[in-house]
C-alpha cells in the first residue's frame, strides 16, 4: 500500500452505489489530476472482518495485468473499510445498450466481443480464474471505446486438475446464468462465463436480453422454450443435476435462431451465439477458441 499525502485524491462526485459500497469519481493530484474511480468498501460484515467478495476482488485484480481487465491503481484504508482506486471508465456496456439514440454499430459489437473474449481468455488460461458475473453492467468502456472486465466480487480461482470441485451455485446475474447453475449444480468451470458471453453477445445483436426471466424457474422456462428440451443424448449429465427433477417443463422443440434475431444478422453472428449458448458446458467454445471463430474473419 502506497504512502502519500492525505489529500492526494480530490473527490468530484458520487457516480455509483451497489451492494458492496459507493463509487466516487475523483482526481489524483499527484498524477497530473488524472481522473480515477474510488470504490469505498465497508469492512463491516455481519460476521465481522473483511467480506469474502472484497478479498476476491482485491486478490484477482492484484494478479491481473491485461489491457482488457480494469486496473486497480491503489488501495488505502478508509474510516469504515478500504478504498480501492481504479482507472476511470465513463461508460458501461449496459449504458451503451440503453442509449437508443446511438445504437451499437456492427463494428462496435464485433470489437467489444473480441475485447471481452481476450480478457476472459487471459483470466481463464493464464490466471485460472472464473469471473462468475459477466453481464453488461460489469463491462466498462473508456473514452477510447476500449472494453474492460470489472467487478470481480464473485471471481474464483479454479483448478483444471480438480474437475469435481464444488463451488457456490449463487453466482452470475439471473439473465446471464448458465442452465447448469439454474438447475443447482455446484460442479462447474469457466464454461459458465462462456454462456454469459453468448447471452451478452446476443443482447448486443438484438438490442434486448436473450433470456430475461423474473425467477430462476421462469429463466429456465425461457431457455427451454428457445433451445428446446435438453436431450440426455447431447447432455447426459443433465439428469443428475440437483434440481433437474424438482420441476417439469413442457416438452419444447428448438426455436430457430434466425427467428429471434434482426433480419440483417449474419450467419457468422448467429453461429457464434449458437457455439456459446449451448446446454452442455463441454460443447461451449472456450474464450480462446471463440477468438478463432469465423465471425472474426
Amino acid at each position: 500500500m502506497n504512502e502519500y499525502i492525505p489529500n492526494r485524491y480530490k473527490i468530484l462526485q458520487k457516480i455509483g452505489e451497489g451492494v458492496h459500497g459507493v463509487v466516487l469519481k475523483a482526481i489524483d493530484t499527484t498524477e497530473n489530476n488524472k481522473v480515477v474511480a474510488i470504490k469505498m468498501v465497508s469492512l463491516r460484515t455481519k460476521f465481522g472482518g473483511i467480506s469474502p467478495n472484497t478479498l476476491r476482488e482485491i486478490k484477482s485484480l492484484q494478479h491481473a495485468d491485461n489491457e482488457y481487465i480494469i486496473s486497480m491503481l491503489d488501495m488505502y484504508p478508509d474510516l469504515s473499510g478500504l478504498a480501492l482506486v481504479f482507472e476511470y471508465m465513463p461508460n458501461t456496456l449496459y449504458s451503451k445498450l440503453k442509449d437508443e439514440e446511438n445504437p451499437l454499430s456492427r463494428q462496435q459489437i464485433q470489437s467489444y466481443t473480441k475485447m471481452l473474449l481476450r480478457g476472459l481468455s487471459y483470466l481463464h488460461d493464464e490466471l485460472k480464474i472464473m469471473h462468475r458475473d459477466i453481464k453488461p453492467a460489469n463491462l466498462l468502456i473508456n473514452e477510447h471505446d476500449v472494453l474492460k472486465l470489472a467487478d470481480f466480487g464473485l471471481a474464483r480461482l479454479y483448478n483444471p486438475d480438480e474437475p469435481r470441485k464444488c463451488y457456490s451455485p449463487q453466482v452470475a446475474t439471473r439473465w446471464y446464468r448458465a442452465p447448469e447453475i439454474l438447475w443447482g449444480t455446484q460442479i462447474y468451470g469457466p464454461s459458465i462465463d462462456m454462456w454469459s458471453v453468448g447471452c451478452v453477445f446476443a443482447e448486443m445483436l438484438r438490442g434486448v436480453p436473450l433470456f430475461s426471466g423474473n425467477t430462476d424457474i421462469e429463466q429456465l422456462a425461457l431457455v427451454i422454450r428457445t433451445l428446446g428440451t435438453p436431450s440426455t443424448a447431447d447432455w447426459p449429465e443433465v439428469k443428475n443435476l440437483p434440481d433437474y427433477n424438482k420441476i417439469s417443463f413442457p416438452n419444447s422443440k428448438r426455436e430457430e435462431w434466425v427467428k429471434i434475431f434482426p433480419s440483417f444478422t449474419t450467419k457468422e453472428e448467429i453461429r457464434l451465439v449458437d457455439d456459446l449458448v449451448k446446454y452442455n458446458p463441454k460443447h461451449r467454445l472456450t474464450a480462446s477458441e471463440a477468438l478463432c471463430h469465423e465471425y472474426f474473419g
